[in-house]
């Protein structure tokens, strides 16, 4: 039974996460204009060159959410951090005039932090029941 696991040289591996990212003040920045869809392109852009695969991704009015799949050699919060200044960058250089008046003295974009959860394909009992079954004879 294939679960969409990948492989390696000496490993197998499905890493799946849902991560989020907020606008800085909970501003409703990311309705405005046309920034939601540059910030999509931004997003897969960066993504495509990190080697991290977006199964979806969708914004709200303040947040931006993405299911994304990763190798084991990938270091989930340099990827973030790399994210959220190249979008920010590129995002205030097209939208700067729209963005100064939403910041007065900084040019930022995302709070400082992030949420990021990992997903797997089976439940917590499930795998409670695995793990406190191990080297039982069933």
């Amino acid at each position: 039974m294939n679960k969409g696991y990948k492989h390696g040289n000496r490993n197998k591996y499905l890493l799946r996460y849902h991560l989020i990212l907020v606008c800085k003040y909970r501003r409703h920045l990311l309705s405005a204009n046309n920034i939601s869809s540059d910030m999509k392109t931004l997003t897969k852009t960066i993504s495509n060159k990190h080697n991290v695969l977006i199964h979806y991704m969708e914004v709200d009015k303040d947040h931006l959410h993405m299911m994304i799949e990763t190798t084991p050699n990938i270091n989930l919060s340099d990827y973030v951090r790399t994210l959220k200044s190249y979008t920010t960058f590129h995002i205030w250089k097209k939208y700067s005039p729209y963005l100064g008046k939403c910041f007065w003295k900084e040019k930022t974009f995302w709070s400082d932090g992030y949420f990021i959860s990992s997903i797997g394909e089976v439940s917590s009992d499930t795998l409670k029941h695995y793990i406190e079954n191990q080297g039982k004879n069933t």
